[in-house]
């Protein structure tokens, strides 16, 4: 893990010397640099993760300097904390408006110095993710080239809300904790955490969800054959996640099983992507009250598994349109997500060797079908 990177600019090398007298247990790589012209010429050098900006400089004071680093494209994501002996609102509020994310009062208290740094690396660490993510996107759309238009379009629309929606969540919350913490009761910090912890996982389960498409579209592209696995499909080894995910929904009672067992070529893995996709879209597409039954059945050397919920259904053309990243009704009934379970579930099962199957009437039931080879012992 690379050492954070902090860059300080102050026209006074002793205000330098009291912030690395701060920060000296902490695991920072520090650089100074004494004017904006210098510290601009250098931040490909420095690579900075944050930077602490005096505000008070001769030439070029710390609000320009702020403008400037903001205006480059490559820095804006870098957080800036504002060092100011300023304390009118007038004062701290251009601080803001030049861009930056922070200030901190003079004298720097070195509780509150660590806490904001801190802070605003978890930021920085966020936009680097996403930028990273970007980074794949782009890069699966070049190998994609067969399925380039429908990345272009419904995931191009969708996936920077889905992104940005959690992830301003987060930023949100980071900011109010930091701003009125000491005022706030364990009741309201409880209760922003929690909010907190919902939109990581909703980040989470999204990049998860990326990482594996592309994983498969990838292996795809250059003929790369699944590894030949063997997972036994029973009762024991699918109730308990599938029943834990139904409970974190007040579901719990939904959930019905009538499993046949059988030995089945795919991982481990896949089989329990595969479930917990079929099983979360039931979830998310029936009503508190309604079955949502999971069976299976060997026929012909295949083991059918079935997904059958009643809830609100398909039509023919939505049923058509399963992988083009799009989520149906989605204005209607606000559902999260980019549309892209059904298809892992049916790129999943079409690499193991088995197939994808949907039967639904519109506004009564879907039944998903998953075949996969049976392993003969």
């Amino acid at each position: 893990m690379n050492v954070p990177s902090i860059l300080v600019i102050d026209d006074q090398p002793d205000n330098f010397d009291v912030i690395e007298t701060l920060l000296s247990k902490q695991d920072y790589l520090l650089h100074y640099a004494a004017s904006g012209q210098e510290a601009i010429a250098s931040l490909n050098i420095f690579q900075p993760d944050v930077i602490l900006l005096d505000v008070m400089m001769p030439l070029m004071d710390g609000i320009e300097v702020c403008q400037r680093i903001k205006a480059i494209p490559q820095w804006q994501p870098v957080p800036i904390i504002m060092v100011t002996a300023l304390t009118a609102k007038e004062d701290l509020a251009r601080c803001l408006k030049s861009g930056a994310e922070d200030f901190i009062s003079k004298p720097v208290n070195a509780v509150e110095l660590r806490a904001r740094i801190h802070s605003m690396l978890r930021i920085k660490q966020q936009y680097d993710k996403i930028q990273s993510l970007s980074n794949i996107q782009a890069s699966s759309i070049k190998v994609l080239e067969s399925t380039l238009d429908e990345l272009r379009g419904n995931l191009a629309s969708t996936l920077p809300h889905e992104l940005n929606t959690p992830l301003n969540g987060i930023v949100g919350i980071i900011s109010i904790l930091i701003e009125d913490i000491d005022g706030m009761n364990i009741a309201e910090i409880h209760e922003l955490l929690g909010l907190a912890d919902k939109s990581a996982r909703r980040l989470e389960k999204l990049t998860k969800q990326l990482l594996i498409y592309l994983e498969l579209e990838l292996s795809t592209h250059q003929q790369q054959n699944i590894e030949p696995q063997s997972t036994h499909f029973s009762m024991a080894a699918i109730a308990a996640a599938l029943e834990s995910h139904a409970q974190s929904v007040n579901r719990s009672d939904d959930l019905m099983f009538a499993v046949e067992e059988a030995e089945v070529s795919i991982s481990d893995r896949y089989l329990a992507i595969i479930l917990h996709e079929l099983v979360d879209n039931a979830l998310k597409f029936s009503q508190t009250g309604t079955a949502i039954k999971i069976s299976s059945q060997v026929v012909a050397g295949m083991l059918n598994v079935y997904v059958h919920d009643l809830g609100r259904g398909m039509t023919e053309e939505q049923i058509s349109k399963i992988g083009a990243f799009m989520q149906f009704e989605r204005k209607t009934y606000e559902h999260q997500g980019i549309g892209m379970g059904l298809k892992l579930v049916k790129k999943i099962a079409e690499r193991c060797g088995g197939q994808f199957s949907i039967f639904s009437v519109y506004q009564q039931e879907t039944k998903v079908r998953i075949a996969l080879p049976i392993v003969n012992k």
